[in-house]
């Protein structure tokens, strides 16, 4: 992995007000830890911050950070931007040592073609885009490569699939789904459509059903309109 040296200002004033101070001037106001150190204020450069964090390893990089009279091995952890520009604000720079495993994030990158899922217009879909890693600094991976060239319709790369350089390790369920290839969407809409939509054999019993209700109906209508002109002639013969 590649390594990129960055000078460091010690001895920052701290507040809200120096840090937006820093940040006019050009610098990103950080903190600089580890290995039982005492958090140790710094500033650098925000070009050259920038740059070096834009290179292939991306945040992965190896930072080595010259403090003062001391020179540290460092990596950026809990980078801090701007709600609104983007622009890098804060950042926090952990000390690390060459021989140490560390835990990270790295990328996920779809490699190769699906021919079975293109001939049947099916859709690749990637579910997951970055791996937690294991690793000394200088075997951390600028990427793991998923290989989905095997794919078919209704199959998944997983986790467990994945092919990690040597040396490096995941604490990620070997089951958590990386990419899985889906039927075309306008086979999946229909089959929704379908599923939600009453079958033409429901409708007909519903039909029925209420039929044979309203018929009821008419019939207790028919009965109760009955019974009272009944009760009405037989008084009227026992009167006579």
């Amino acid at each position: 992995m590649a390594e990129i040296t960055l000078d460091a200002e010690i001895g920052r004033p701290l507040g809200s007000r120096s840090s937006r101070r820093l940040r006019r001037a050009g610098k990103v106001p950080g903190v600089l830890y580890g290995h039982g150190a005492a958090p140790l204020p710094v500033a650098v450069d925000a070009r050259a911050l920038r740059a070096a964090l834009s290179g292939e390893s991306g945040t992965n990089v190896l930072l080595s950070l010259r403090a003062g009279s001391q020179t540290y091995l460092t990596m950026a952890r809990e980078l801090q931007r701007h709600p609104v520009r983007g622009t890098l604000a804060h950042v926090d720079f952990q000390i690390v040592r060459r021989d140490e495993v560390v835990a990270t994030e790295v990328p996920l990158v779809l490699v190769g073609d699906a021919p079975e899922v293109t001939r049947l217009d099916g859709v690749v879909d990637q579910q997951l885009f970055t791996l937690g890693v294991r690793a000394k600094p200088a075997d951390i991976p600028t990427a793991v490569e998923v290989d989905v060239s095997n794919l078919t319709i209704g199959s998944a790369v997983r986790v467990g699939d994945l092919r990690l350089p040597p040396g490096v390790g995941t604490d990620v369920d070997a089951d958590v789904t990386v990419v899985v290839a889906l039927p075309p969407r306008v086979q999946v809409a229909a089959a929704e459509e379908a599923a939600s939509a009453p079958s033409a054999e429901a409708e007909a019993e519903a039909g029925a059903h209420g039929a044979v209700a309203t018929a009821a109906g008419e019939g207790a209508a028919a009965a109760s309109d009955g019974a009272p002109q009944q009760e009405q002639a037989g008084a009227a013969g026992d009167g006579e």
